[in-house]
């Protein structure tokens, strides 16, 4: 072996040696996480109890069908209904002269919880009235019977997203029957179409807002990311995800225009498989994957000290394994989704007559965008990857992805929610993420710059078909549970600093 050999192979050596010992390293020392939350004594004081009356009154609401199919099609009279039903359910929110009360849009709700201090800037919890649809025939019990079996209650909105209404409205009726009144003043918007965009309802909540001179508010709160038990491969513990993004989408018409003709007669392409040939190929290309440019870097560095090991090995060294990453997310589908905008097929249109070659094809192509990514950025992607002129594109629809908000120690809205779900879950990696589909928080991006999506609601992985699926439900201690993270919630922020104690609500 000559020289010059050697010291490549004993330079190559050195190398590897120091990689190694640098992901070792770090392995056993990295975390971005920080533990604010110190115990106390009286853990177990500080929290709200479910009772009969407090069940009764949720189950009422879910029973009400608010049910949004289209912007046409709303349900107007359960709406009312569902309006007259918290307001009297909820006599002390509705007779404080620290509240006041807007109707927005016909049926949406925006609340004014007037705070002893103008200096501190105000914040947003909100949620939404309406629900989608539910076939009864395809659920084991009534859809909007609210009937309890096994420690669950079963209804459409149990969890998307009526748990949010109730579980702030109980836990501000409590803290205003306990004399409380905040320092900081607090808005609480109900929107009533939020399952078909919210273009009525959390639109004009905004508009109302800067109606009343708020241009800035200290954070948002909306529906988003779970508990999740069982998800996260590694993690043994509970992750609670903070949504601080949300994707993007854009939903266009792909078109090609041919020449009519009879089937006996056939040309060597059709408008309907030059489509098909545009549209397998956007199939089987995905777009690139954007792992690391979003959210998802702060999401997995934020578990990585709470992994096992290897999961520990590969999280705390993304700087050389993302790539491996990026290729073990991109196997299942509900992961793919995090790291890469994805397109989907929903809709094909061609043909009138068996015996007729169709004069033009349309298929409908739905992609939600990666926070790194832009609406044009996927458009020009598409026209490259199906490179044909004969298909044109038409946006039928589209928003951009929304920006991301801080997840550091200093941001105030994020370290409340943070610590109010380690209150009520006290064994739970809580870490910020992307939400992948959309909520009402696009009508509010102009109001601050810490928008946060999170749902109290704890999920196992046979629980993901439920959303806006069959035998949607929630157990009765996490509908507790849910109400004392609001409560925490709303305590903490009037404080205005890290809480200084913990507890649990679980059995």
């Amino acid at each position: 072996m000559t020289s010059g050999v050697k010291y490549c192979c004993g330079g190559f050596g050195l190398f590897l040696g120091v990689l190694v010992v640098i992901v070792v390293v770090r392995t056993f020392t990295f975390s971005v996480r920080t533990d604010q939350v110190a115990e106390c004594k009286n853990s177990d004081s500080d929290f709200i109890k479910l009772n009969d009356q407090i069940l009764e009154r949720f189950k009422k609401g879910l029973r009400i069908q608010t049910v949004s199919r289209d912007v046409d099609d709303i349900s107007e009279q359960a709406l009312v209904d569902i309006q007259n039903l918290i307001k009297k359910e909820y006599p002390i929110v509705h007779s404080s002269p620290l509240v006041t009360l807007d109707v927005v849009g016909n049926y949406s709700l925006l609340y004014t919880i007037q705070g002893t201090n103008t200096s501190l800037i105000p914040y947003l919890l909100a949620s939404h009235l309406d629900v989608v649809p539910a076939q009864q025939e395809n659920w084991d019990y009534p859809p909007f019977g609210a009937e309890t079996h096994d420690g669950f209650i079963y209804a459409r909105g149990t969890v998307d997203v009526k748990l949010g209404v109730f579980g702030i409205l109980e836990s501000m009726e409590y803290l205003l029957s306990n004399g409380f009144k905040p320092k900081r003043t607090i808005y609480i918007g109900f929107g009533h179409d939020e399952e078909i965009g919210g273009s009525v309802g959390a639109f004009n909540i905004a508009n109302k807002l800067e109606e009343k001179g708020i241009n800035q508010l200290e954070y948002i709160i909306d529906e988003g990311l779970n508990v999740l038990d069982g998800l996260v491969p590694g993690l043994s513990k509970p992750s609670a995800l903070i949504g601080t993004s949300e994707k993007g989408q854009v939903i266009l018409r792909l078109k090609v225009k041919g020449k009519p003709g009879h089937s006996s007669m056939p040309p060597k392409e059709s408008a309907l498989s030059i489509l098909i040939q545009a549209v397998h190929r956007l199939e089987t290309t995905p777009h690139p994957s954007m792992f690391g440019y979003g959210p998802e870097k702060d999401m997995f560095e934020h578990i990585a000290s709470e992994l096992s090991l290897p999961y520990r090995m590969l999280m705390s060294n993304l700087w050389l394994f993302s790539p491996l990453i990026s290729r073990f997310l991109a196997m299942s589908p509900s992961t793919n989704a995090i790291v890469r905008t994805v397109t989907a097929v929903t809709m094909f249109q061609s043909g009138v007559k068996d015996n007729i070659i169709p004069e033009d094809a349309v298929a409908i192509v739905n992609h939600r965008i990666h926070p790194a990514q832009s609406i044009q950025q996927v458009i020009d992607y598409d026209r490259y990857i199906i490179n044909d002129d004969r298909v044109t594109f038409e946006i039928k629809n589209s928003m951009e992805p929304l920006p991301i908000s801080p997840c550091d120690d200093n941001n105030l809205g994020y370290q409340m929610i943070k610590n109010s779900i380690r209150q009520v879950w006290t064994n739970s990696v809580v870490a910020p993420g992307v939400m992948i589909g959309n909520t009402d928080t696009k009508h509010y991006i102009h109001l601050s710059n810490n928008i946060y999506r999170f749902t109290p609601s704890y999920m196992y992985p046979e629980d993901l078909p439920r959303f806006h699926g069959n035998n949607e439900r929630i157990s009765l201690l996490n509908y507790q549970q849910a109400i004392n993270f609001y409560y925490h919630l709303i305590k903490n922020t009037d404080a205005g600093l890290s809480p200084s104690h913990k507890h649990s609500v679980e059995l």
